[in-house]
């Protein structure tokens, strides 16, 4: 979970997930919206994949990215649960 919120704390990997929205994208796709270089764009995109927000494949010499919604759903579910637990 502490992953998770490390992933989510990030601006640029906010942007990087709001982008995932759309669909999937090759990380030279995402690169492109942003005006950091490609290693730290990379970095950004490790810890996604690493906190289970995004799922990567590589075809060829691309890699692509895509929410991994599931890992979404389970972070709302423990929002809910902590919003409804009664002292």
């Amino acid at each position: 979970m502490n992953a998770l919120f490390k992933a989510l704390s990030d601006p640029t990997r906010r942007s990087i997930l709001e982008l995932l929205k759309q669909g999937r994208l090759s990380a030279g796709d995402i690169a492109s919206h942003f005006d950091i270089s490609r290693p730290s764009i990379s970095h950004h995109l490790e810890l996604l994949f690493q906190a289970g927000l995004v799922r990567r494949s590589k075809e060829g010499q691309y890699v692509y990215y895509e929410l991994n919604t599931s890992i979404v759903e389970d972070l709302l579910h423990w929002v809910i649960q902590l919003k409804n637990e009664k002292p």
